[in-house]
């Protein structure tokens, strides 16, 4: 009976180690889906991220990738980081307009003077408050990632605001951009990014707006004779995932992710810097696009016929928030 006992105890003692031995191996899966390709700065930093996570936290986090869009649209992801589904995205910050209207902001033509501006916002109290305004839908901003300044391309040279008039130009999913192009008399046009370049191609669109990154990753450019440097608007993103997914993450994982997440989000926006000036670069050198330069004059034409568009917002983003953005572009 002793021995039988005994036998018993020793088969529940295995049994009760080979359970906490499979609870410990079994790794958190972390799928991050996102739409652009990954030599891209977004792309680099999703890299990135699952590079430091390997590092880190072998064993605890398991990161998943799932670029050029294969899960899920920008337009769609959102949804299904609150089903579950996904738990890490980037989508644009034109995005989030169901979930929170104070993003347009960064919709706005002509705001911000650089890049160095927009980092100086985005790190104000303002601009960190910005991302806890999706957590009443259940959502968390952990931080924002950089893809650069905006160019407008186009199927002919675009000088001043009076040659784009008539023209038909893609545009993501924002009131805003769809203003900033009526006020200069072209025709805004809602298509999915993935959609782009055949658009572009059979010339269903005349034009379209972008970040040399992306003109150069997507091939923009090897369909569009001309490329405005205009500076006049900003894309960026992101690094969103659900409440409910960050708040059932243990005491011990959760801060670590957010510090490689940051680290990854760092070197992303140091690629985006970087490429933003190469692949412009390589664009002319390729010679399949004519980059065109504003004069000041020029640019400024450009400023005054979109720049009435803050105004059309201003309520809806918040005067004071649209100061502090303003103020940004002081050094």
């Amino acid at each position: 009976m002793i021995i039988k006992q005994s036998l018993l105890t020793l088969t529940t003692v295995a049994v009760l180690a080979l359970g906490s031995v499979s609870a410990v191996a079994e790794p958190i899966i972390l799928k991050f889906s996102h739409v652009v390709a990954e030599n891209t700065p977004k792309g680099q930093m999703a890299i990135k991220f699952k590079a430091l996570v390997d590092e880190k936290l072998k064993g605890k986090v398991d990161v998943k990738l799932y670029p050029n869009g294969q899960l899920f649209s920008d337009k769609k992801v959102l949804e299904a980081l609150l089903l579950g589904d996904v738990h890490l995205a980037s989508p644009s910050l034109s995005k989030f307009k169901k979930y929170t209207k104070k993003l347009q902001i960064f919709d706005l033509p002509f705001l911000f003077q650089d890049m160095g501006a927009v980092e100086r916002f985005q790190q104000s109290e303002a601009g960190q408050g910005l991302l806890k305004t999706v957590s009443k839908k259940g959502l968390l901003g952990l931080g924002y990632m950089h893809n650069g300044m905006k160019q407008i391309s186009a199927s002919k040279p675009l000088h001043t605001p009076a040659d784009a008039k008539g023209l038909k130009f893609r545009i993501m999913s924002s009131d805003v951009l769809a203003a900033q192009f009526e006020a200069v008399g072209a025709t805004p046009l809602k298509k999915p990014y993935s959609e782009v370049f055949t658009l572009l191609q059979t010339k269903a669109i005349d034009g379209q707006e972008n970040t040399w990154s992306n003109i150069y990753s997507k091939k923009f450019y090897e369909v569009q004779e001309y490329i405005t440097s205009s500076d006049h608007g900003l894309l960026d993103y992101m690094v969103v995932t659900s409440a409910k997914f960050w708040k059932g993450l243990p005491d011990d994982v959760r801060p670590i992710l957010k510090r490689l997440l940051d680290e990854a989000i760092a070197h992303g926006n140091k690629v985006a810097a970087e490429k933003s000036k190469s692949d412009k670069q390589a664009i002319i050198d390729s010679k399949r696009s004519k980059v065109i330069e504003l004069s000041d004059k020029e640019r400024q034409q450009w400023v005054d016929m979109m720049k009435p568009v803050w105004k059309q917002f201003e309520a809806i983003v918040g005067k004071e928030l649209l100061d502090a953005a303003i103020a940004s572009n002081k050094k």
